[in-house]
């Protein structure tokens, strides 16, 4: 028996490794395969030649990426076209956007399929080789592969790959508002990242049910489906739209979105390079997107809107699992009756206790909290010991697969101690609270969360085991392995993608679910008699880890620290500054900012808009320097009515990238810049920045806006230029190769401040 158990453990510990190998096809060269298939090789090649250099708008690199895109698809003899036009979206960031557009004719007259993209990356360092050259190699490939298949589809293809998404999704915005392909347009498959390996996860956007895409993604039969209805829940949750939010939103157009968020610390950075794209990562996007041009190129896209939901959540073995929402309470209530009958049973058959059971409730509620108190002060103790972390502004560092791997090891060394310490009351007993709490949990997701109701299917191994050990002394502990198999396929995933993508300050999720997850396999780890040992084992592992990742924080070529700096012109107190987001300063920033560096106040110096909200850290004086201000002009400032109309015109006289304004707080209403409207949502939501110009070939912006005639109107333009590193005016070093450009703030750049006040 114990040789078995031992057998059955080796078991489990490979079934876990097995619900992560299983989630991504593996990568073998492949350049030499017929054109008719998906080369993750030859897709690799457009990553490279589109990735060569920075290539946001406005950025010379930017026009070379387009025309390389064009030139691909010349190649296989279709006619492609550009849309060009400015557009501000939702963000309230102007940018003039150059979408890139071609068409395979279909048989028929009904919806097209659309294939979609985007080919910039984000400013001003990144080089946007996942994100989002992948995506566009990705389609690049797979049509190239499609066309040589010699097949007329009856649907028409419509390959769009946008510009200006990293800035506000403005391309998706032309198009879908401004396009007359646009209502041609029944399905959008999306390829998009968020890292730069990883899994690609399956996300669904629609404004209705989800019934009637699942079936048809079912029916398409990818190999590697990842896809969850608990991680749409989430990301609807999040603030991280994507072209395909536009589809859905402005369009009322379906679509499936193909996302990786793993090594999220590449993301938006210097980083985001071709050598770093896992190629697994190509390849498993390559592995939705042949078997999903087929199916829906032949599918009826004007049949694909439902009121029904589905539950869905991927199994080894089995792809994708799906039921609709209704069997959720159902499903709930055969459980909670299959419970109560197995507490009767167990009751009657002498092997549960009142008492006992009452214990077993306490080395499950102490071994939550101690995971939970753990993970949730993770992120702030690496932190307080790794200070330099913090200017990793993702929250997830290059060690960070190490961190996770900790935690775990202490959130199981926890568990076992615990229930070592239990070891004299029964596993019936015990399997009580596990199953109580996993009931609650599935109640509560079900009324409030019922994306993640699936979570009911690993319950019903849990009372299958349960009463397995109802009915006999000695359980076969294959059995009670194999029963436990569904609970670690579906949540063992879950352990690691909280953290990856969300950020280390999320590893509670990764510590509870492991405790969790933990009591679901309590049927087999009750057998054991070495509890004790396995603590140890586990508590061994956390040290060993625990000093690899130590090893591997600090910072250096492979694992480069970001940084920060700005040179800061206020001409409206003609005072200069050294500025950064830095909380740990390096030797490169640190010798302007020097030993006079002191903390901005609030009034010093504004932090423009940015995904985290990051302030400046720490400023210094500067020597001024002969800066050019923008030249702004009113053309018209006139009353109508009981509102003031003004229109100014803002002309750079020095090369820049963007432009901010903002305004102080007072109503404003029919806001146009460069005669675009901007939404009454954005107006209504804005605080007090009015719009982002991101500039190309030196712009002008004009601006026209109402606002109350008795009202005071002072507007703030910050002009920037992320040119601080090449300026003839300033001798500032290149970067060591330890370092890169912080992302998601203006960085490397020469900032203006300028406020005009219109009484």
């Amino acid at each position: 028996m114990k040789l078995s158990r031992t057998l059955a453990l080796l078991v489990l510990l490979v079934s876990v490794y097995w619900s992560y190998k299983a989630l991504m096809p593996s990568y073998h060269p492949d350049v030499e395969a017929p054109s008719q298939s998906f080369s993750t090789d030859r897709a690799l090649a457009h990553v490279k030649n589109l990735s060569l250099e920075p290539h946001a708008v406005g950025f010379p690199g930017h026009t070379r990426a387009r025309n390389y895109i064009i030139a691909e698809l010349k190649k296989m003899g279709l006619e492609t076209s550009t849309q060009e036009g400015y557009t501000a979206g939702d963000w309230g960031n102007l940018s003039k956007a150059t979408n890139v557009l071609a068409r395979i004719k279909g048989t028929t007259e009904g919806k097209a399929l659309l294939l979609l993209s985007h080919y910039d990356s984000n400013p001003h360092s990144s080089y946007g080789a996942s994100d989002a050259a992948s995506g566009v190699a990705t389609i690049l490939e797979g049509v190239h592969a499609f066309l040589a298949e010699n097949q007329t589809p009856k649907n028409d293809i419509i390959i769009l790959i946008t510009d200006a998404e990293e800035l506000g999704l403005n391309g998706a915005d032309l198009f879908v508002n401004k396009h007359p392909w646009a209502k041609d347009v029944g399905l959008v498959l999306n390829f998009e990242a968020r890292g730069s390996g990883g899994p690609s996860y399956m996300l669904i956007e629609t404004n209705r049910g989800n019934g009637t895409l699942i079936k048809e993604f079912t029916m398409a039969h990818p190999k590697y489906p990842v896809a969850n209805s608990l991680a749409y829940s989430i990301y609807k949750m999040l603030p991280n739209d994507t072209d395909l939010t536009v589809f859905r939103e402005d369009g009322d157009i379906e679509g499936f979105n193909f996302a990786f968020i793993d090594d999220h610390f590449d993301y938006h950075t210097a980083l985001d390079t071709y050598e770093r794209l896992d190629k697994k990562t190509l390849a498993h996007q390559g592995s939705y997107l042949m078997p999903l041009l087929n199916h829906f190129s032949e599918a009826d896209l004007g049949n694909l809107k439902s009121l029904d939901d589905y539950i869905y959540f991927n199994l080894p073995f089995f792809n994708l699992v799906s039921y609709p929402f209704d069997w959720i309470w159902p499903m709930f209530g055969l459980a909670l009756l299959a419970f109560v009958i197995l507490l009767a049973l167990g009751f009657k058959k002498k092997k549960l206790q009142p008492k006992a059971i009452l214990k077993g409730f306490l080395p499950l509620l102490f071994a939550l909290v101690v995971n939970g108190t753990l993970g949730y002060f993770c992120w702030s103790i690496i932190t307080w010991w790794y200070p330099g972390f913090k200017d990793m502004l993702h929250g997830f560092t290059y060690n960070g697969h190490l961190y996770i791997l900790v935690y775990v090891m202490m959130a199981l060394s926890v568990c076992f101690w615990i229930y070592h310490k239990f070891r004299k009351t029964s596993t019936p007993n015990l399997l009580v609270a596990p199953i109580v709490i996993w009931l609650i949990i599935c109640g509560l997701v079900a009324q409030y969360l019922p994306g993640a109701s699936f979570f009911v299917v690993p319950l019903f191994g849990l009372l299958a085991a349960f009463m397995v050990t109802l009915n006999q002394e000695e359980p076969n502990p294959f059995l009670l392995v194999f029963l436990a198999l569904p609970a670690i396929f579906i949540h063992a995933p879950f352990i690691k993608m909280f953290p990856v993508g969300l950020g280390l300050k999320m590893m509670v999720a990764a510590t509870v679910f492991t405790t969790l997850l933990f009591v679901l396999v309590l049927p087999f780890f009750g057998q054991l008699k070495t509890k004790d040992r396995l603590a140890y084992l586990f508590l061994f592992l956390f040290f060993v880890f625990g000093i690899s990742s130590h090893i591997n924080s600090n910072f250096n070529s492979k694992r480069p620290k970001p940084s920060s700096l700005l040179y800061v012109y206020n001409a409206d107190t003609d005072v200069a500054s050294w500025a950064t987001y830095d909380n740990r300063l390096i030797e490169w920033n640190g010798q302007f900012l020097g030993s006079e560096k002191r903390k901005p106040t609030a009034k010093e110096h504004e932090t423009l808009a940015s995904k985290y909200r990051t302030e400046l850290t720490q400023i210094a004086d500067a020597p001024k320097k002969n800066i050019a201000l923008p030249r702004i002009d009113t053309v018209k400032d006139t009353i109508i009515g009981e509102n003031r109309v003004l229109e100014i015109y803002i002309t750079p006289k020095r090369d820049v990238n963007r432009l901010d304004v903002y305004t102080n707080s007072i109503p404003l209403t029919d806001v146009q810049v460069n005669r675009i409207p901007l939404t009454s949502h954005f107006l209504e939501n804005r605080g007090n920045r009015l719009i982002t110009h991101y500039i190309t070939n030196n712009d002008f912006t004009e601006i026209e806006m109402q606002f109350p005639k008795d009202s005071v109107l002072e507007l703030s333009f910050y002009e920037a230029s992320n040119d601080l590193l090449t300026h003839p005016d300033f001798s500032v070093p290149k970067r060591p190769d330890t370092s890169i450009p912080m992302p998601f703030v203006l960085n490397d750049a020469i900032l203006t401040i300028k406020t005009l006040r219109f009484d």
